[in-house]
């Protein structure tokens, strides 16, 4: 547009050209810097998109169909080719972080912790995280206690999750980045030696994938598919990431999953994956099943019930749409 148009009319271009002669000569500093201000941009939240509880189910079944993902397998080895090529195929940078590791029964192995970044060139950040890895006995069973087991909700289920809320946010740009990590060696510990878990965290956290690197938050996934499950706050994540914790169950309750987010801290789960992201810095809760009738755990935990009948789509449902709800009501 012209700033003052074609006009006829003479008496129209000297008013015109005197507004701008006094405009121009005005001495007022107030005025200058009103009109030298730049216009605020306004970031307008973008409605979160559908979770898709069977992309997320053949996700958690891709998974357990390579066989019990131990470390120094083939399966293990497959399944680990399988994630970093999902999470590059949803247009994530992809690292695997690959490490030699000594177990606490001096056991060594190459870990690969697997990290796919969506925007890495943005600041504000959300980290999703999940274990992949597939414990090498079913020690809680009462039979074949020395052989693994098919493993899906304890791993496969937060792994599938995350991958779904991946091809979502490949499908639908948040406002801010996501990174995606896969942790590896979580689950190859022994009782009463809580540092012989979360090898692969305990990793990341002393050797992180980015210098410098920084999350606003991280959400830990670990048993997030089981039938009716409930998903009490977990006591480490009320005392270490209370805002997070407080944002996640909002969403969730915001969204009609209130009765698998319920708003007491029932458990403090010994050690787990948030525990090492927290001591890195990174404020960090954990998603995490407890069992009322077992006051823990799940009855499937550690045993040959965990696999993929223990898997219940609407419970996938509940955890991928609140991470969604969260994840796009950033700005």
């Amino acid at each position: 547009m012209e700033l003052l148009g074609r006009f006829k009319n003479k008496s129209f271009i000297f008013l015109g050209c005197s507004i701008l002669f006094f405009s121009a000569c005005s001495n007022d500093p107030e005025q200058a810097v009103e009109n030298n201000t730049a216009p605020k941009v306004e970031v307008k939240k973008i409605p979160a998109p559908d979770f898709n509880a069977d992309s997320a189910y053949s996700y958690v079944k891709a998974q357990v169909d390579f066989g019990p993902r131990v470390p120094g397998t083939p399966a293990h080895a497959k399944c680990a080719d399988y994630l970093s090529g999902k999470l590059r195929s949803f247009g994530f940078d992809v690292i695997v972080q690959n490490a030699t590791i000594t177990t606490f029964d001096q056991k060594k192995f190459i870990l690969k912790n697997i990290i796919g970044s969506f925007k890495p060139e943005l600041q504000s950040r959300i980290m999703l995280c999940s274990h992949w890895d597939t414990r090498p006995w079913a020690d809680e069973d009462t039979k074949d206690t020395d052989k693994p087991f098919d493993s899906a909700n304890d791993g496969p289920s937060g792994v599938g999750v995350a991958l779904e809320v991946a091809r979502q946010v490949s499908l639908k740009h948040p406002n801010i980045g996501i990174d995606v990590i896969f942790f590896d060696l979580e689950d190859w510990g022994t009782s009463g030696d809580n540092d012989s878990w979360c090898l692969g965290s305990q990793y990341w956290a002393k050797n992180m994938h980015k210098p410098n690197y920084y999350a606003n938050f991280g959400i830990l996934m670990d048993m997030v598919g089981a039938p009716n499950a409930i998903f009490p706050k977990e006591g480490n994540s009320v005392q270490m990431a209370s805002a997070a914790v407080e944002k996640v169950w909002k969403a969730a309750n915001e969204a009609g999953y209130g009765n698998y987010f319920v708003s007491q801290t029932r458990h403090f789960v010994g050690t787990d994956d948030h525990i090492p992201v927290n001591k890195a810095g990174i404020p960090c809760i954990d998603i995490i099943e407890y069992n009322q009738t077992t006051g823990g755990f799940g009855d499937y935990h550690h045993t040959h019930k965990d696999n993929m009948e223990v898997i219940d789509k609407n419970t996938l449902k509940a955890v991928g749409q609140t991470l969604l709800e969260v994840i796009y009501s950033e700005k």
